[in-house]
């Protein structure tokens, strides 16, 4: 489904809810430094953020399940493609086949660098932002580099979008929550000393731990680009790429998770506040139950998406009993 995503379905014959477990398998196009047996074997690509062992996890949960099916309704199991990029999850459940699935609830984690090796970090509501990159394209009118005068230079534009900007982000006026605008690149013409540029492109990240204050933040940044294109008697386009909503635990689904994590004598803890990384998961938030949690690699281990990243076997065992957990709280209870 989706492009590359597999679905296996565990059918019980029996009424009751359709439970569905997801990991990620994308890589990193990021050259591995580790230097033990088992790196890549891929020049420039990686399992740097852990998307092998979430798969480990899965096909963990697989095993259990091939020989004890659930009692009533239904298990599926997804291996989703394309989380890196935000357009995986939102592939797969717009595919038809996945209206065959129609999960009533939906269960994902991510391995945690920085926190407690084994240890499950749960929140209600808001777990990941969302995120979207804004692509802002300037036309107006080059010249010779001699004559600017007969052309229309983007260049005030371009950074009077980028001031506007950094405005939107220190004021955060009018927003329910954190939001972030983050200027990312920036590009006036091209290297050429005798011509006066006549196009200009401005990148930027949005961020939101709230839907709603995403769609405030674009209309406020798209207000900034418009408001001063009108000025210089500019042209222009604006397209988003990288979509992610943000990743919402309803408060059943993460009180499951603690239950399982306490039946399980695993230690839990309660974040205060949402990561700030996007997580794709979020558009399954916007269709069924769900409840994403964390599970600690390490303090001291390598961050996510770092060269030397390697994931920690010795969480998968513990983070398949949770999902298998879950999966009898709902369907063998």
């Amino acid at each position: 489904m989706g492009g590359y995503g597999v679905a296996a379905v565990f059918d019980s014959g029996h009424n009751g809810p359709t439970v569905l477990f997801r990991a990620d398998m994308d890589a990193l196009p990021i050259e591995e430094s580790n230097l033990f047996a088992y790196r890549s074997c891929n020049k420039g690509i990686a399992h740097l953020c852990g998307h092998d062992g979430h798969t480990s996890i899965l096909v963990g949960l697989a095993k259990i399940l091939s020989v004890n099916q659930p009692k009533k309704g239904k298990v599926v199991l997804l291996f989703q493609p394309s989380e890196e990029t935000g357009e995986g999850a939102a592939k797969v459940i717009s595919d038809p086949k996945f209206k065959r699935i129609k999960p009533d609830y939906a269960f994902g984690l991510h391995n945690l660098p920085g926190f407690e090796k084994g240890t499950i970090y749960t929140r209600v509501g808001t777990f990941a932002s969302a995120s979207t990159g804004m692509i802002i394209e300037l036309k107006g009118l080059s010249s010779h580099a001699a004559h600017p005068e007969d052309g229309n230079n983007p260049d005030r534009a371009m950074a009077n979008i980028i001031l506007g900007f950094n405005k939107i982000a220190s004021e955060k006026a009018g927003f329910k929550d954190f939001v972030l605008l983050t200027v990312i690149h920036a590009k006036l013409g091209e290297v050429a000393f005798g011509t006066t540029p006549g196009k200009a492109t401005v990148m930027a990240t949005l961020r939101s731990f709230e839907n709603g204050d995403m769609q405030l933040l674009k209309q406020k940044a798209e207000s900034v680009v418009n408001s001063i294109c009108s000025e210089y008697n500019l042209k222009h386009t604006i397209t988003y790429q990288e979509e992610f909503p943000a990743t919402i635990n309803h408060p059943e689904s993460n009180e499951i998770v603690k239950d399982a994590c306490n039946k399980l004598v695993l230690k839990h803890h309660s974040l205060s506040l949402p990561f700030r990384w996007s997580e794709d998961f979020g558009h399954f938030s916007n269709i069924c139950n769900t409840a994403f949690f964390g599970v600690g690699a390490g303090i001291n281990h390598p961050q996510l998406h770092n060269e030397d990243y390697d994931f920690p076997d010795e969480i998968i065992e513990p983070s398949i009993l949770v999902f298998e957990q879950v999966l009898s709280q709902l369907l063998n209870g």
